[in-house]
């Protein structure tokens, strides 16, 4: 069990290693959970993606080249058969 102390400004700082434990790293949330009892709980706060977050995030990435589906899937394909090339020389 770990103990913190809290300032006069009600602030607390909490241990690197738990920190850690909870996977929360600079920058990230914790989310406090008021229980009975003069008890809380805390957890890191896990940020939930949708498709919508998904859009634009490759604008400007692309150097101006425009593919087709053909195209992407040809791609695939020849760096799927290069792998598996690849394997086969080990």
């Amino acid at each position: 069990m770990a103990i913190v102390s809290t300032t006069s400004r009600g602030q607390v700082t909490l241990r690197k290693e738990i920190l850690q434990h909870v996977g929360v790293r600079p920058g990230e949330k914790l989310e406090i959970e008021l229980l009975p009892g003069g008890e809380f709980r805390g957890r890191a706060v896990r940020k939930r993606h949708s498709i919508g977050d998904l859009a634009g995030c490759l604008k400007d990435k692309t150097n101006g080249v425009r593919l087709t589906i053909e195209e992407i899937n040809e791609a695939i394909a020849e760096a799927a058969a290069e792998a598996g090339m690849a394997g086969l020389k080990r």
